[in-house]
């Protein structure tokens, strides 16, 4: 099991950048990490949690929210045990809670955008995007 921490989180103006990490840790991290996908995900007040963006754990395939593609980059350093989300041309619209997951599969990708899928969540980093 992975315990995560997302950090990189704050108050942007639109059209401004911001850099998510997220450092997992645990028991068999060492041996393990890079045998998970990873994801972010965000919630707006009122709105259901929603996906952004998925990476394989040798970073070989990535996948993106319509909404987001184009603006945004997934990536992940499995030395550091540690995965990013770079979002640029932010929007009022991009204001959530950005939640990083993660779940165990080193053979399938398909479900990597389903938030069910996944096992262990971060609490969360607050990014509000002012108008």
């Amino acid at each position: 099991q992975l315990q995560l921490v997302e950090s990189g989180g704050g108050l942007v103006e639109t059209g401004g950048s911001l850099r998510l990490a997220c450092e997992a840790s645990g028991s068999t991290i060492g041996s393990t990490f890079s045998g998970y996908v990873m994801g972010w995900f965000r919630q707006a007040d009122e709105k259901s949690r929603e996906f952004v963006a998925a990476i394989s754990g040798s970073g070989s395939r990535i996948r993106y929210a319509d909404s987001v593609q184009g603006r945004a980059t997934i990536s992940r350093d499995n030395t550091k045990n540690t995965v990013y989300l770079q979002m640029n041309r932010l929007k009022p619209e991009d204001t959530a809670v950005y939640y990083c997951a993660g779940y165990f599969d080193t053979w399938t990708f398909a479900m990597a955008s389903i938030a069910r899928k996944y096992s262990d969540w971060g609490q969360g980093t607050q990014v509000t995007v002012s108008s």
